[in-house]
């Protein structure tokens, strides 16, 4: 995959050192007021570093973070790779192009989903918080057709470790999945596979924070627009009802560059259209009759 090109956006690199940074110091049971002491900073500072809302990122206080919060050398190096990136960068109108650029251990798209409150998908293929781990290694190994047992093997884990948002019971995250029915009738890893995923989402929709709707081909277009899969991201308010981070569209560039739009006008289009699609989409009933079906006719 390509190497982040200039259409990086200092906001969007901002929160996702932020973030990481905050992760790292709770994974180590830190305050922020305890953190910043022991590296010489105001709570003030590093409350700003960690929200994203630090204009030009110090490297050195990254750097010091890192080594408080025992970040191994790799993942360092990249955090300090980020802040460098994130005072430089310039802003595009907020739109970023990612490839290549983070790691599975720091991956952008997953910690911002780990983040998220809500989340909007539109998918053409069950998506990766609903997969059964016979589903997710057919694509995997598909996609990574050169890799080793061992490497798809730990593809897949990463991507089951993930649904753990979906399922925990403190905070989980808030699913509405709307899903084209073509993904009931595109083979993923033969009849058995699909007949048990197919089940299993059928299942999962039952759960209070999960809604799964098919987007039935009766339905056409919509505004006369094909459309291609797409995520939004939104990250709740605080106690003063204050949006914590901005929300995001998030689009899965396979081959080439992930694209993270934060321009407030499109990520409403993008509202815009996943309703759309709600108005024409079978109910959350009527969706799972059509799943156990389509499991029925892949059992024959």
């Amino acid at each position: 995959m390509p190497e982040t090109d200039d259409t990086t956006s200092p906001t969007l690199l901002r929160r996702q050192l932020g973030r990481f940074l905050r992760e790292a110091r709770e994974g180590r049971g830190l305050s922020i007021a305890n953190a910043a002491k022991e590296v010489q900073l105001s709570f003030n500072a590093l409350q700003r570093l960690e929200t994203g809302r630090t204009v030009n990122p110090r490297r050195q206080d990254v750097r010091e973070l890192c080594s408080l919060y025992e970040v191994d050398v790799e993942d360092t190096g990249k955090a300090v790779g980020l802040a460098a990136r994130a005072a430089t960068a310039k802003d595009e109108g907020g739109v970023t192009s990612l490839g290549g650029l983070f790691s599975d251990a720091f991956n952008m798209y997953v910690s911002m989903e780990r983040s998220a409150w809500k989340l909007i998908s539109y998918q053409e293929l069950i998506p990766g918080l609903l997969q059964t781990a016979d589903y997710a290694r057919a694509m995997i190994s598909a996609f990574f057709a050169g890799g080793s047992e061992e490497e798809i093997d730990q593809r897949v884990q990463i991507r089951l470790d993930r649904q753990v948002i979906v399922t925990r019971r403190t905070r989980p995250l808030n699913l509405d999945v709307l899903l084209h029915e073509s993904a009931l009738h595109r083979v993923i890893g033969g009849p058995r596979v699909m007949a048990i995923q197919l089940r299993q989402l059928a299942e999962i929709s039952k759960q209070p924070n999960v809604s799964v709707r098919i987007h039935p081909f009766s339905a056409g277009s919509v505004w006369g627009l094909p459309a291609i899969p797409f995520v939004l991201l939104d990250f709740g308010t605080d106690s003063r009802g204050i949006p914590v981070e901005p929300p995001i569209v998030y689009l899965d560039g396979a081959m080439s560059s992930d694209v993270y739009i934060e321009k407030r006008e499109v990520v409403q289009r993008y509202h815009e259209f996943a309703e759309a699609v709600r108005r024409t989409a079978l109910d959350e009933v009527r969706t799972r009759d059509l799943l156990r079906q389509a499991a029925r006719r892949f059992e024959q």
